[in-house]
């Protein structure tokens, strides 16, 4: 397995590991729950050092990024970032991404899931060359992922507690907006108004040296301090993002399911070119046959990945992506996809737990 450069941190604060994407990665300090509320309530530290990042630069970057991402990517200048999706050819989504505007035309940075880190690149290799672009001309691409850390500092009280650490002015950050400057006395280091948790925050880019790492993770839990700043791992972050109704690869988004039926119409631009588009253009016309919708349960039962969706007579019409017991709210919630007529808000469904019908309901999402 691959560590990141905070693995020997997370085992002696007595994080439980284990591997994801590749990486031997901190599930939880404490426990879930805890974290949870901590971020939620207060503030945590997300270690997502495994994530992908590329750098594409040059004349033809732009055009590369706007031929393979669902997303209108020259709306982008200097200092801002956008939510976008790679599209395969059959109209599935390839991976989610974050896309960076270093340099407006010139310069972005691409963030990928970690699981999808080689397939993407391949991808992105595979479009990027003349022949696959019309006569267009190759994107200069790096993949700087094994040599660059990222910190997710994420909930209510994370930029007070930053703040301290720069002369950037993070609480002045739109989201999705970034800036770059000195931090904890590093340089270049990416301060970003995203995250995955709603709970507002930042994600920090920075080189991935030991000195920096260690300068950077203890700067951070020093300035802490008097906010009781905790750790989190990846179970948290988990359940935050599944309150938000936030996506994950490989659970509720995959090669097999469009943007449309993930409800992430709002990514997908038809005043461009990109890959699938037509068929998007028709899936839009036509209607999509299934969506991802938001449920709660209203019997008692933990939905997981995986499980069916039946109507009230017993006939399968969907399947749970992602679920669990919300710790803010204490029910159980859900992701899935369900056949179209049965997407409304208010709609009665029912999950199979154990081979018993257990009831739900579709809701609105973020859950909280």
């Amino acid at each position: 397995m691959k560590e990141t450069a905070f693995t020997s941190k997370h085992i002696a604060l007595g994080a439980k590991m284990a591997e994801f994407a590749g990486y031997n990665m901190p599930i939880s300090y404490t426990s879930i729950n805890e974290e949870h509320h901590a971020v939620r309530d207060n503030v945590g530290v997300f270690d997502v050092s495994h994530m992908g990042e590329f750098i594409l630069k040059g004349p033809h970057a732009l055009d590369l990024i706007q031929r393979v991402t669902s997303n209108d990517a020259s709306k982008l200048t200097a200092g801002k970032a956008q939510y976008s999706c790679l599209t395969n050819e059959d109209g599935g989504i390839v991976d989610d991404l974050l896309i960076y505007c270093l340099e407006e035309n010139k310069s972005y940075m691409l963030v990928v899931n970690a699981a999808n880190i080689q397939k993407d690149w391949n991808w992105l290799a595979e479009h990027n060359s003349p022949s696959s672009g019309g006569g267009r001309g190759e994107a200069e691409a790096h993949n700087i992922s094994d040599r660059t850390c990222l910190l997710a500092i994420q909930g209510p009280n994370a930029t007070r507690l930053l703040q301290p650490l720069t002369a950037i002015d993070i609480a002045g950050l739109k989201y999705y907006t970034f800036a770059k400057g000195v931090f904890a006395g590093v340089e270049n280091v990416i301060v970003s108004a995203t995250g995955y948790t709603g709970a507002g925050g930042v994600e920090i880019y920075f080189e991935n040296k030991d000195a920096n790492a260690d300068k950077i993770w203890n700067a951070i839990f020093d300035a802490g301090k008097p906010f009781n700043l905790k750790p989190a791992g990846l179970g948290a972050r988990d359940t935050l993002r599944l309150e938000m109704g936030y996506c994950l690869y490989g659970n509720d988004i995959d090669d097999n399911t469009s943007p449309l039926e993930a409800g992430l119409g709002w990514i997908t631009k038809f005043s461009k070119d990109f890959t699938a588009k037509e068929i998007l253009q028709k899936q839009k016309a036509e209607g999509v046959k299934q969506k991802l919708v938001g449920f709660e349960m209203t019997e008692r039962g933990i939905p997981r990945h995986g499980y069916t969706i039946m109507d009230k007579s017993g006939d399968t019409i969907g399947r749970v992506t992602s679920g669990t017991q919300s710790p803010s709210l204490n029910k159980a919630i859900g992701l899935g996809y369900v056949e179209t007529e049965f997407a409304e808000l208010g709609t009665d469904i029912f999950i199979s737990i154990r081979d018993k019908k257990i009831a739900a309901q579709v809701s609105k999402v973020p859950f909280v």
